[in-house]
């Protein structure tokens, strides 16, 4: 890396402009510390393959300017975390990230009529300028916001038992490599239930790829199936997938 600060500067502009630019940086799988899971290969094709037949149109009414995220895919995730809902079945989610509110419709609209979202933030979903939620959204009890920073381990031992029910969390807050190092490390002492499936949001993101690279439970990464910025899939288990060579 010493090559990188050096010549910072020399980097070349992007080699054609779009919307939305980020630097990153490709890796080598052979040497990473974990690989996927058959569960969570399984797991990821049936989402993938469920995500295709999602309809969200009706959330991209709700946004005031393009571009309408709920309906690009692959290269936004909404449609990818709906796929997950329905393979997963989950009776209970939690988001850790509200923002516009954008992946909370897009999970609600397919969860279980019994089962519950929980969407944490530290500002209420009304003070984000370009918010999609509305109050009806809340009125059957299946979508709850907590106003608290799950990155603090006072506060996650606060959920402690809300956080060992879910089956699917989705991590989409800080986005800076510190903040989810914080939440994983938080997730570990609860511990969250075994066999429950996390969502990573942005691991492309040059801030993003430390951790990404770090985790050592099974995990595969979906990009082309999610986030253009990156999006990645964990298995919780006290298994680690060890490195598989030819004899």
């Amino acid at each position: 890396m010493q090559w990188f600060r050096k010549d910072i500067r020399k980097i070349p502009p992007p080699p054609f402009q779009s919307r939305h630019s980020e630097y990153s940086m490709i890796f080598s799988l052979d040497d990473d510390v974990s690989r996927p899971s058959e569960r969570l290969i399984s797991v990821a094709l049936d989402a993938i393959g469920k995500a295709r037949e999602v309809d969200l149109e009706d959330l991209c009414r709700r946004m005031k300017n393009p571009p309408y995220y709920p309906n690009v895919w692959p290269g936004e995730h909404y449609k990818l975390l709906a796929g997950l809902v329905l393979s997963l079945k989950p009776q209970e989610v939690v988001e850790v990230g509200t923002s516009m509110g954008l992946s909370a419709l897009a999970m609600k609209k397919y969860l279980p009529p019994d089962s519950k979202l929980f969407t944490f933030d530290i500002q209420d979903w009304k003070a984000h300028p370009d918010y999609a939620l509305r109050r009806e959204d809340f009125a059957d009890g299946r979508l709850v916001q907590f106003l608290d920073d799950l990155s603090d381990p006072d506060i996650c031992r606060k959920y402690e038992d809300l956080l060992k029910q879910a089956q699917l969390i989705c991590i989409d807050a800080a986005k800076d490599g510190v903040g989810e190092r914080k939440f994983l490390e938080n997730f570990s002492q609860v511990p969250l239930r075994e066999g429950s499936f996390l969502v990573l949001d942005d691991i492309r993101l040059w801030k993003m790829l430390k951790i990404w690279r770090e985790v050592s439970l099974p995990k595969l990464d979906l990009t082309s199936f999610g986030h253009w910025s990156g999006t990645g899939l964990v298995e919780w288990t006290s298994k680690r997938p060890g490195q598989k060579s030819c004899p």
